[in-house]
């Protein structure tokens, strides 16, 4: 999913709007939603640029971490249906 919009950019957006910056004119100037404003608060709020990348690579590495563990008890599955001779 491409993204138009980088952390570091929804950031500045967030910190604009926390100086006063009225949030609908600052939506209609950058081209979003207000509901993306929201969701952005929501996840970013309160965040600098190094919290959003930290943020970013630890997901990176959940989402690995999950793909392991599913590929992990699909094998273990895999062992436990040899196991029991019904192949």
């Amino acid at each position: 999913m491409k993204k138009r919009f980088t952390e570091e950019q929804i950031i500045g957006f967030l910190k604009q709007a926390a100086a006063g910056a009225p949030i609908k004119e600052l939506c209609r100037k950058h081209g979003v939603s207000d509901a993306s404003f929201y969701l952005w608060r929501r996840k970013f709020g309160g965040m600098d640029v190094p919290d959003a990348k930290r943020l970013r690579a630890l997901e990176a590495e959940n989402s690995k971490l999950k793909k392991l563990l599913a590929e992990a008890m699909l094998d273990n599955e895999a062992l436990k249906v040899v196991a029991r001779g019904k192949f």
